[in-house]
């Protein structure tokens, strides 16, 4: 079965939604996207931590089959962490603090023996390492998929649409989609990457769905309704997480956009990764029939 490498951040959260608190819990878009692939494809994190990162956290990566060979710890380093607080409509949040600690300095260098992972998710992170990773895959033997996000879309431009042009596939919100290719709305942002070179552009807008497109096709996917969202941190990377989960599984880019819709519910569902750390494939094999029958045909 293809393997999925994701390169991101791994550290711990502190989250605050209307529906309550966690403090220091496991979190990073690694984390999120792990936990959500493994259940269509064997993935390998690549990662940094500080000695303050928990063996019992290490434990959940190995007992959910991760492998955490590139999952590097620093001596004496202290791992990222984040605060965000979530206004009443769950829509917009508010960075409390933020210490990058020892992410900031992460430079990833892949072991031989990773750099032909058929497929490689560069999470979201600085533009430069990125393109390093890039350069350390075997374009020929790996489909590469990208995050950003508009600091690096304002700051990097020119890497981003550097990689927009050399990787196989973006997976980009609504706002980053508009503010990297200069329009106003998410279909002509989506055609107007694709002109710029991009192979396949996957646009997600939260509970309104996402739109995939490639050279010859538009694909739109409704997002799972949900009556109640505890917490939406993390939903983004759990999509991607899933999508290339499906595409190396063998499913087509419709059918991965749809597990990754419904992936995404769940981690809405709890707090963090709450909901991730116990999700099976047969939860997801019958929201996915339930999902398909609610869509009208």
């Amino acid at each position: 079965m293809n393997k999925v490498l994701v390169v991101g951040s791994v550290g711990y959260d502190t989250i605050e939604t209307a529906r309550g608190r966690r403090d220091d819990i496991l979190g990073g878009s690694a984390v999120y996207f792990s936990l959500a692939a493994r259940l269509l494809a064997p993935v390998a994190i690549v990662g940094v931590v500080g000695e303050d990162f928990r063996k019992s956290d290490v434990d959940l990566f190995k007992n959910a089959g991760i492998d955490t060979t590139c999952l590097q710890t620093v001596s004496g380093g202290k791992t990222f962490r984040w605060h965000g607080k979530y206004r009443a409509d769950m829509n917009v949040r508010d960075t409390v603090s933020v210490s990058l600690n020892v992410l900031g300095d992460f430079k990833p260098r892949l072991p031989q023996t990773h750099v032909r992972t058929p497929y490689v998710f560069l999470a979201n992170g600085s533009t430069e390492m990125q393109l390093s990773v890039l350069e350390q895959v075997k374009p020929a033997k790996s489909k590469v998929y990208f995050d950003t996000m508009d600091l690096w879309i304002n700051t990097s431009r020119d890497g981003v649409i550097e990689l927009l042009k050399r990787a196989d596939g973006a997976v980009l919100n609504d706002s980053e989609a508009m503010a990297l290719s200069g329009k106003t709305s998410i279909v002509a942002a989506g055609r107007e990457l694709i002109r710029m070179g991009a192979k396949c552009v996957i646009v997600k807008k939260g509970e309104h769905g996402s739109i995939a497109f490639t050279g010859d096709k538009t694909l739109l996917v409704p997002a799972y309704p949900l009556e109640e969202v505890f917490d939406p941190t993390g939903a983004g990377d759990s999509y991607a997480g899933a999508l290339m989960g499906a595409l190396a599984a063998g499913k087509s880019l419709h059918d991965a956009v749809m597990a990754a819709s419904v992936t995404a519910s769940f981690t809405c569902e709890s707090f963090g990764i709450e909901r991730l750390v116990t999700l099976t494939v047969k939860d997801v094999k019958a929201r996915l029939k339930t999902f398909s029958a609610m869509i009208c045909r």
